[in-house]
């Protein structure tokens, strides 16, 4: 029993280590800007739209891409077909892939000078430097994260249940809408919260398409690379309190809905 109790003395020591080196960072972000740099950020209209255009974009991206992740997440949970392994390596490469990479690959099939590209044009889809392609960058980058926290959720839901609507004479869309998808809710609510969150920091992939009109990533590497640490902290610590805020105002929201359910 005392040994064991060591054990986890060393695993909370360790623990506090990595800790430490998460928040470390961050709060040494909020220590050096001062209260009138912060206020004068708050009050910088830049900075404003910014932050407004990242959080939209990352909103835009999350909701678009549910509209066919989650029938695919569906999909690959309930069916073993030949190029199941491969589909999902193919869904997971985003998350590997340097993100400069993976806006060069976007780039290539948007840019007006390539067939689709003209293509999309023909349609009035212009992703270059508009808010368009923002969404369009950060919905491949962090789609991933959706459709495999989907795609666990849907597997935990037990097929008996649906088997069982299916005899009784349920309809297999009104099977997935009532009991499949009400079932695997937090699931696929945590992927799009990780979704949402993946494209609000993403830069890389970002930059190569949209590099104006900037979101917060990039507005705070240009103030970096122009003017200093200094004057690129105080965005940087505006932008943490504002995704806090936001993340604190959707678990308070997903608590909410499970206490209901309670």
């Amino acid at each position: 029993m005392r040994s064991f109790q060591s054990l986890n003395l060393v695993f909370a020591f360790l623990g506090g280590l990595i800790l430490l080196f998460i928040i470390a960072p961050l709060v040494g972000l909020f220590l050096s800007s001062s209260p009138d740099s912060l206020i004068s950020t708050i009050n910088d209209e830049e900075t404003v739209k910014s932050i407004g255009l990242t959080l939209w974009a990352a909103m835009a991206a999350t909701v678009l891409s549910a509209f066919l992740a989650i029938p695919l997440s569906y999909l690959l949970a309930r069916k073993n077909f030949w190029g199941h392994s491969l589909i999902m390596g193919i869904i997971n490469l985003p998350i590997v892939i340097p993100h400069t990479a993976a806006g060069i690959a976007l780039l290539g099939i948007v840019a007006g000078n390539s067939k689709s590209g003209k293509f999309l044009n023909q349609l009035g889809f212009d992703f270059i430097g508009n808010p368009e392609g923002i969404v369009l960058a950060m919905a491949f980058v962090s789609v991933p994260f959706l459709i495999t926290a989907a795609k666990e959720s849907f597997a935990a839901v037990p097929v008996k249940l649906e088997k069982a609507a299916l005899t009784l004479g349920a309809s297999p869309l009104r099977v997935f809408f009532t009991i499949s998808l009400p079932l695997a809710w937090r699931g696929i609510l945590s992927g799009l919260i990780m979704m949402f969150a993946r494209g609000m920091s993403e830069f890389g992939a970002v930059v190569i398409i949209a590099y104006h009109p900037m979101i917060t990533p990039i507005l705070i590497y240009e103030k970096f690379g122009a003017f200093g640490l200094k004057y690129a902290q105080p965005v940087a610590a505006i932008f943490m309190i504002v995704t806090l805020i936001v993340f604190i105002i959707l678990r308070i929201i997903t608590n909410k809905k499970e206490n209901v359910e309670r």
